[in-house]
């Protein structure tokens, strides 16, 4: 009996996307967990991600190697999702899982602005509905009618707004190198890039006086739950379920991601939160739902937003 031709191809999608979204929500909860520096988080996320990576390749028995014509965009993508770790991580550490998940989202803008400014794309509807629209959400979310935001908090607010920009700058690099390779390098290339992206933010942490050590139980299954959930797992269950989703189902199913993380940041770590930041989230995630899906329909060449993890 073929299957395939009584269950239609978004249901089949939906289940991986749901999975590997719900899966990586808790990666700024395995960050928050770990007691390490953020720069160290990082390290070992890339490391064991790497590494787990590196081992099914070989187990699969493919190459793991890169052609010199590529060597220039790995590299660029590692130091992009260096910065973009580094600076997330801050955030988390200074703003919670919540918040920092879903200002890392607002990527969503910085690519809707790249491919105006550089791929002659325009400014529909929805993306202009959707900017002020997620203006208007983080006014409430960041706590404005409380008055006054201490230095701490408007750190963590510029931490995550660059977070969102060096990921925009990652997937851009990314999809560009996806159009450069085969389709059989593409598992081998990002397993090149974690590895790289290790070694900068190994290198960035001793040169910032973070030591690598991981001294308790709590902080090694912490930092191995988020290398193999955040790097291999959710991902895979991503990239699986997606190429059978509607572009605007997966968009919404990617939304379960900072939408659990926030849920995460106030059961686990007791966040308060009143009912004008549950608005501010809940305007918020709509306008990055409406930002994701706003552009017009793009060449496999150009840079889509993708989730955040």
């Amino acid at each position: 009996m073929n299957l395939g031709r009584r269950w239609p191809a978004p249901a089949s999608g939906a289940w991986p996307v749901m999975a590997g979204a719900s899966m990586i929500s808790f990666s700024a909860v395995f960050v928050k967990l770990a007691l390490v520096g953020p720069t160290t988080a990082g390290f070992y996320r890339m490391l064991f991600g790497g590494l787990l990576l590196a081992g099914l390749l070989l187990a699969s028995r493919q190459p793991l190697r890169i052609e010199r014509r590529h060597l220039v965009s790995c590299l660029a993508c590692a130091v992009f999702f260096a910065l973009d770790l580094s600076f997330w991580h801050r955030c988390i550490h200074l703003l919670g899982p919540g918040l920092a998940t879903i200002l890392s989202n607002f990527q969503v803008f910085f690519l809707a602005g790249f491919g105006a400014a550089f791929l002659g794309e325009r400014l529909c509807a929805r993306l202009l509905l959707a900017i002020p629209l997620a203006m208007a959400g983080l006014f409430l979310l960041v706590g404005l009618h409380k008055g006054g935001l201490g230095r701490e908090y408007v750190a963590g607010l510029v931490y995550g707004l660059l977070t969102a920009l060096a990921y925009a700058a990652y997937i851009i690099t990314l999809r560009r190198l996806q159009h450069e390779q085969p389709a059989a390098a593409a598992t081998a290339h990002v397993t090149i890039i974690s590895l790289i992206c290790a070694a900068i933010l190994g290198v960035e942490a001793l040169l910032q006086g973070e030591s690598l050590a991981i001294t308790d139980l709590r902080s090694l299954a912490a930092l191995t739950g988020y290398g193999l959930c955040g790097q291999v797992l959710g991902w895979a269950l991503i990239s699986r379920g997606l190429p059978r989703t509607p572009a605007s189902l997966g968009g919404l199913l990617l939304l379960l991601q900072p939408t659990l993380a926030f849920i995460w940041d106030m059961l686990f770590f007791a966040r308060a939160t009143d009912g004008l930041e549950l608005a501010g989230a809940g305007l918020t995630l709509a306008a990055i739902y409406l930002g994701a899906g706003g552009g017009r329909a793009q060449a496999p060449d150009q840079p889509r937003a993708g989730p955040r993890a």
